[in-house]
């Protein structure tokens, strides 16, 4: 019966939709462009970062170094936390 029940939490583990497609990473670059209107931040690294609705742009410009931490939702790089490095 212990096997039994170990082989269906390891099958529902590998199903899970949980495991593994979200996962949070981070990049170091500076903003090459700040789009308010669409919510968006694309830094030197060629890609584009979302933005949250309630994201306060103050401080940010062009030229600004980052630590971006950002998690991939649906194709989507979606901002958790940033940290400016300098200014």
């Amino acid at each position: 019966m212990r096997i039994l029940i170990a082989a269906l939490l390891a099958t529902a583990s590998l199903l899970s939709p949980l495991s593994g497609s979200a996962q949070s990473m981070d990049v170091e670059a500076t903003i090459k462009s700040i789009d308010v209107k669409q919510l968006n931040l694309t830094l030197d690294d060629g890609k584009t970062y979302k933005v949250p609705e309630e994201f306060n742009f103050d401080g940010l410009a062009s030229g600004v170094k980052v630590v971006v931490f950002y998690t991939v939702v649906d194709g989507t790089r979606v901002i958790d936390d940033l940290q400016v490095l300098s200014q």
